[in-house]
């Protein structure tokens, strides 16, 4: 069975505070998301150093939110952040084990 994945467009975003922004998408609804739970491994750990962070760009040809080491979100998981963040923290923890594990060995 296919899974439907509903596609979103983020219309704006501000920063709220460290880590945080508030994001508007094109159905109207509004996420204050904290990603600093997130920031691990190669491809967000990077953007745990604020001034990498806080060169966040809304792509006006994707509608994402994007930096530029290449991390970016999917609006989809933005939008539904409440429902998905702890399952992205667990993930993310995850990373990190694996980025510590690898460049023990």
């Amino acid at each position: 069975m296919a899974v439907i994945h509903a596609l979103y467009r983020i219309t704006s975003f501000r920063m709220v505070g460290r880590y945080k922004l508030r994001v508007t998408f094109d159905d109207g609804a509004i996420q204050t998301v904290d990603l600093e739970p997130v920031l691990r491994g190669n491809i967000y750990g990077p953007l745990r150093d604020e001034a990498i962070f806080n060169q966040v760009r809304l792509d006006r040809e994707v509608h994402t939110l994007i930096w530029p080491n290449g991390a970016d979100f999917d609006p989809a998981t933005l939008h539904d952040w409440p429902q998905l963040a702890e399952a992205w923290i667990t993930r993310a923890q995850q990373w990190e084990e694996r980025t510590h594990a690898e460049s023990s060995t």
